[in-house]
């Protein structure tokens, strides 16, 4: 069943030791229109700060009860580099975050999420870029 991203608001962030916050928005990617983070807002445990989540450490959503189980744990979204959800994220912010979480970059292959089709397959097998590409001169990285 397709879902709609307004239909998505306010479900809850489940982490792995309890509960993150509620989706308050998503930010898209302009080429592909795939969904690269939920806007997270951490609600008092965090000063009400708004954080990104990447979908892919999003696990099973329970649609009945409008949770969304996430492979992270409190310590982690705490300690998350801080970006403004009020701008568009800089691929040097994507690349800070990605790697602090410890997952591939998701423009190195094929697929909209590297040679994956869902985010998760990104954790599973996949072999992802050594290095990030050359984010302050983007032509090099887009003739590799």
């Amino acid at each position: 069943m397709l879902r709609t991203v307004k239909n998505m608001e306010d479900y809850v962030i489940s982490a792995t030791d309890g509960n993150i916050g509620h989706v308050k928005d998503v930010y898209f990617d302009d080429e592909t229109w795939c969904i690269r983070y939920l806007v997270v807002d951490t609600g008092t445990w965090l000063s009400s700060r708004k954080v990104l989540i990447s979908p892919i450490s999003i696990g099973q959503a329970n649609w009945a009860d409008k949770l969304l189980p996430v492979s992270i744990t409190k310590v982690q979204v705490e300690n998350s580099p801080d970006i403004s959800t009020q701008k568009p994220v800089s691929r040097q912010q994507e690349i800070r975050l990605l790697e602090y979480y410890g997952y591939p970059y998701y423009w190195g292959g094929d697929g909209m999420w590297g040679g994956g089709v869902y985010p998760n397959m990104m954790l599973t097998g996949y072999v992802g870029l050594a290095s990030p590409p050359d984010v302050e001169h983007p032509e090099v990285a887009n003739e590799k």
